[in-house]
């Protein structure tokens, strides 16, 4: 398998700079649904401003365990592709597990910037997503703050194993869902620059210059040591056609060229970096390590979605229950 990702690695990391540079077709999102929890306005002292949560409370008067879903690279300000694409909050509801949903972010890889981007603003979403947000829910909705999780998709799968590593005594599992967790290696390195630009951020003002300032401390597959004893789920598809939507698969009747040439390269170079990061977690010790490196698979919501609800039964419930 390793083997295989290098032999794709040049292809899949110009791909990763190529189409977060450029604009992807228009797809449009299923309308929310009535829905679990409610929208609750968080204050970030970190970042001078409220964040809007979608909260699923788990119900009970017990303490309960928290689980972070985090937005991809478009993370409107407004709402979360989690709500807009996929069904995570009802199928989260009665499940004994608290779910906060923050809003916005986009581009920010959800980290702390070294500076003020002058588009993307004040970015200190680690400080927000590990102290103020988990206060809050401690406070308004019984968390323990002891039995904590984090999900998130390509940009976000990046930032959850990221936070992950960084932060292994908050922790106790994580998933990504066709993310980069290679962030310092050439090729990936620049593909996440070109993200952050594509959102009209300077990636300078978040780590610094590439390969030196913060770029190494963020790296998942560098610090994949921390998760020792972590459960971690990593899935992938190879971007090789889909099976929820036939305008992806060459030879259809439905083939969208344009469509293909945006979003399935994002899929290979995701797969390319997940499976040299799953690799690298096989080396450290104790971790309960669940994969899903599918033989097909597009960069969109629909996979995510069935990786999500897989990980919840292999990764997440496990950790706290």
């Amino acid at each position: 398998m390793l083997s295989s990702a290098r032999k794709r690695l040049t292809a899949g990391v110009l791909a990763v700079a190529a189409a977060a540079a450029g604009t992807l077709v228009a797809v449009t999102p299923a309308p929310e649904a009535s829905a679990a929890g409610t929208v609750e306005n968080v204050y970030s002292h970190a970042m001078h401003r409220s964040v809007p949560v979608k909260i699923v409370d788990g119900g009970g008067s017990r303490a309960k365990p928290t689980l972070y879903l985090l937005d991809g690279l478009r993370a409107p300000k407004n709402t979360s592709g989690w709500l807009q694409n996929t069904n995570a909050d009802n199928f989260m509801a009665g499940k004994g597990t608290n779910v906060a949903i923050p809003f916005g972010g986009a581009g920010s890889f959800y980290t702390n910037w070294e500076r003020r981007d002058p588009k993307l603003g004040l970015n200190k979403w680690e400080t927000f997503l590990t102290k103020e947000l988990p206060a809050y829910m401690k406070k308004r909705h019984n968390s323990d703050n002891r039995r904590n999780g984090i999900a998130g998709l390509s940009m976000s799968g990046t930032a959850a194993l990221n936070l992950a590593s960084r932060h292994p005594s908050f922790y106790k599992a994580v998933a990504s869902y066709s993310g980069y967790p290679t962030v310092t290696m050439p090729g990936f390195g620049q593909g996440i620059q070109a993200a952050v630009m594509e959102m009209g951020g300077n990636p300078a003002n978040m780590w610094g210059i590439w390969p030196a300032g913060q770029w190494a401390a963020n790296d998942p597959f560098l610090t994949a040591g921390n998760l020792a004893g972590k459960r971690v789920y990593v899935s992938s598809g190879t971007g090789v056609g889909s099976k929820y939507d036939s305008s992806l698969t060459p030879g259809s009747p439905r083939f969208n060229p344009t469509k293909f040439a945006q979003m399935v390269p994002l899929e290979v170079a995701a797969s390319t970096s997940s499976q040299l990061y799953i690799a690298r977690l096989a080396t450290v010790p104790g971790v309960k390590l669940t994969t899903n490196i599918s033989p097909d698979g597009a960069h969109w919501w629909d996979y995510w979605e069935a990786r999500f609800k897989q990980s919840w039964n292999t990764t997440f419930r496990p950790a706290f229950f």
